[in-house]
């Protein structure tokens, strides 16, 4: 994504750090029919089918390390998160990520006025990027890579691995440079695991007492 954080929540994958822009129209091409990530010639990712019947695992309002706001203009805006529901599976059984594993961070424009909502915020129809964080240990240094995709219907093109958010995740992530502290359904298996990243726990131990 062009805000990049899959950063935090800001992604809770992410590399926003940037400036999200709209999708811009071009033309479709097939999604990958399976959850395991596939890849065209170009070694570009193909856009996963159907991520929002994924398992949904949390959403951010305007989350960012970057202290700028997220939107174009100011606005604010929501990220979604969903897990292939094998790694999801996988990570529940284990506390840890499989191979293949595919995180997708969803951004969308928030919305206060409409019909009769008179406070706060709910989610609009307007897309304003999608980031896939892929777990492919054969394919990728450290495992892991990003990939950001200028409209829901072409292919994924790799963030390059010099990019912040690798060392944000590698330095953050509470499991296997994931923000699973961001994503309240799993990090109660984390800490019953023992998967939380000795990073992580350093951060939010609680000061010794004198």
């Amino acid at each position: 994504m062009n805000r990049y954080s899959l950063a935090a929540a800001m992604f809770p994958l992410a590399c926003v750090a940037a400036v999200f822009i709209p999708f811009r129209k071009t033309s479709s091409v097939h999604a990958a029919p399976a959850t395991a990530p596939v890849y065209d010639k170009n070694e570009n990712l193909l856009p996963p089918a159907d991520y929002r019947e994924w398992v949904y695992l949390s959403s951010g309002l305007d989350m960012s390390y970057n202290p700028k706001s997220s939107g174009p203009g100011g606005e604010s805006m929501f990220d979604n998160v969903f897990v292939d529901p094998q790694a999801y599976a996988k990570f529940v059984a284990t506390g840890t990520w499989p191979d293949k594993t595919m995180l997708v961070l969803e951004s969308r424009e928030a919305k206060s006025k409409g019909s009769i909502n008179l406070r706060g915020h709910y989610q609009g129809t307007g897309l304003m990027g999608i980031e896939v964080h892929v777990k492919d240990e054969t394919r990728f240094p450290g495992g892991w890579a990003f990939f950001d995709f200028d409209s829901p219907s072409v292919h994924g093109t790799l963030i390059p691995q010099k990019a912040p958010c690798y060392s944000c995740h590698a330095a953050y992530g509470a499991v296997d440079t994931t923000f699973v502290q961001f994503y309240p359904t799993l990090l109660p298996v984390a800490q019953k695991r023992g998967t939380l990243s000795a990073a992580f726990l350093k951060e939010n131990s609680e000061p010794a007492e004198k």
